[in-house]
């Protein structure tokens, strides 16, 4: 049995992420053949050398996927001290531990994935892969083709400039917005456009900030995409469980 780095063998075993798992090692949780280990970059054999976290034995799971329609109003953590809605009170019942692969917004909907596999869940997140994200996003006004060609092309933002993003402007409407020095008062029906906007990168808040960087402002958001994995219509506040190949489309930006 061939040796991998410890922190990708406790991924594997649906204990996080791999930094998650570079965590409890540096804690000095984990054991390997009895000995503790607080170096990352050890490497072991999975199957052969006896692995514990906190004294518990731990062996690589069977890989589960799962997709989550997430609803607004829900927070991507485990928990909250707060006592809000997190993302894992949707998917408590999945047949495995699982944990989810990147984050949307507290307000933002859509499609979020979940997995005990940690080697896939990086691909998905790290910018190296290039993995299209693709939003519908509701915004204040009507933006112009040459205001859409200005996000097409890249623009700056105070942690740098982003990436060409891919838009198309699919219809105009009107959304009920409420004024933040006025919630006594109805909500005031204004203008908006529905674009469906794709990037590459995941920068904190990068699709809201880029909106209102060009002076059209998010009012409500949704991811319907991860590469070529569509949300299609799976219910708000339900979850599927993906096959390997279901999931691995993800990767993929046909």
């Amino acid at each position: 049995m061939a040796e991998e780095r410890l922190q990708k063998i406790l991924a594997a075993c649906g204990l996080g992420s791999r930094r998650a798992c570079e965590g409890l090692i540096f804690a000095g949780r984990v054991s390997v053949n009895g000995e503790v280990v607080v170096a990352p970059g050890t490497k072991a054999a999975a199957g052969v050398d006896r692995i514990t976290v906190d004294g518990k034995e731990v062996r690589p799971q069977q890989h589960v996927y799962i997709m989550l329609n997430k609803p607004a109003d829900c927070l991507c953590a485990a928990r909250d001290h707060r006592g809000r809605k997190t993302v894992m009170d949707y998917v408590c019942d999945a047949p495995v531990r699982v944990f989810h692969v990147g984050r949307l917004d507290y307000d933002t909907e859509g499609l979020l994935l979940f997995t005990n596999d940690g080697a896939f869940s990086q691909r998905v997140t790290h910018p190296r892969h290039k993995v299209f994200k693709t939003y519908r996003a509701v915004v204040r006004g009507v933006p112009d083709e040459e205001t859409l060609d200005r996000l097409r092309a890249g623009i700056e933002l105070d942690d740098g400039p982003t990436a060409p993003a891919v838009l198309r402007l699919i219809g105009t409407t009107t959304a009920k917005v409420r004024r933040v020095k006025k919630k006594n008062r109805p909500p005031e029906e204004i203008d908006a456009s529905d674009i469906e906007i794709k990037i590459r990168e995941g920068r904190k808040r990068q699709v809201k900030r880029m909106l209102r960087a060009v002076g059209h402002p998010v009012i409500s958001l949704r991811r319907t995409a991860i590469g070529s994995l569509e949300l299609g219509s799976l219910p708000c506040g339900q979850w599927m469980q993906l096959t390997k190949s279901e999931a691995e489309s993800a990767l993929k930006n046909e």
